[in-house]
C-alpha cells in the first residue's frame, strides 16, 4: 500500500511533536532554563567532596581565592626561602658585615617588569615588615600567599591558574586539590624563562 504525501506529512508531524515532548517533559523536571543555568553556576559544596587518594602534604596553605570548583590549596613558601626570616637581618639594628647586602643578596638578580616601569625591592617587599610583602594597595601579604603579589599584574593567568589551566597540581585528581605556587616555577625576581632547546631536540636530517 502507498503511502499519500498527506500520510507522510502527518507521520512527520507526529513524530515531531513526540520529539519536542520528550524534550520539554526533561526539560521540565531540571526545573527550565533558567533554573538549569542556575545549578550549573553553583558553588561546589566542599562538604560533597571526594575522599582524597593519599592524605594532603601538610606544607600546604588554603587558597583565599574561591572558586567554583570549592576550596583548593597551595604549597607554601617561607619553609622554602633558606634566610627566612628576613627580620633576622632587617631589624633597624646597625650590620657590622662588610657588603653584608652583596653577601646577602648577591645572588639575586632583579629583572621583573618592563623598561620604562622596572620593578624595585619594595614594589613587592613590605617595607615596615621584612618578612612580609605588600600590594601596590598598601595590602600586607603572608609570604606564603604570595600569588596575590602576582595577581596585580598577571590577573588572567591568576584566573587559569584558579580554574586548573595553569601551573602544576600536586595531589592525586579525586579529593583535595593542591597546587603548587607561581614561584614554585617562576623566580619571583626574573619571572621569564630563559631560551632553551627543547630537551628533545635533534638537529636537522642532512643528506
Amino acid at each position: 500500500m502507498k503511502t499519500t504525501p498527506l500520510k507522510k506529512y502527518l507521520f512527520g508531524t507526529l513524530a515531531l511533536l513526540l520529539v519536542l515532548g520528550a524534550g520539554w517533559a526533561a526539560h521540565s523536571r531540571q526545573g527550565g532554563v533558567r533554573q538549569i543555568y542556575k545549578n550549573a553556576n553553583a558553588p561546589f559544596d566542599d562538604a560533597k567532596a571526594v575522599d582524597s587518594v593519599r592524605p594532603r602534604p601538610k606544607d600546604t596553605v588554603l587558597v583565599r581565592t574561591r572558586y567554583q570548583g570549592g576550596l583548593f590549596w597551595t604549597e607554601t613558601r617561607k619553609d622554602k626561602i633558606e634566610r627566612f626570616k628576613c627580620s633576622q637581618c632587617h631589624n633597624n639594628q646597625s650590620v657590622n658585615v662588610p657588603q653584608a647586602a652583596e653577601v646577602a643578596h648577591g645572588d639575586i638578580t632583579l629583572d621583573h617588569g618592563g623598561r620604562e616601569k622596572p620593578l624595585s625591592c619594595f614594589t613587592c617587599h613590605h617595607l615596615g615588615d621584612r618578612d612580609a610583602l605588600e600590594t601596590e594597595a598598601g595590602v600586607k601579604v603572608d609570604m606564603d600567599h604570595s600569588y596575590q603579589m602576582c595577581a596585580q599584574c598577571h590577573f588572567r593567568q591568576l584566573k587559569d591558574w584558579v580554574g586548573g589551566a595553569h601551573g602544576k597540581r600536586v595531589s592525586y585528581w579525586a579529593g583535595q586539590r593542591v597546587v603548587q605556587s607561581c614561584v614554585a616555577c617562576h623566580n619571583p625576581h626574573s619571572p621569564r624563562f630563559k631560551k632553551r632547546w627543547p630537551v628533545t631536540y635533534s638537529p636537522p636530517f642532512k643528506k
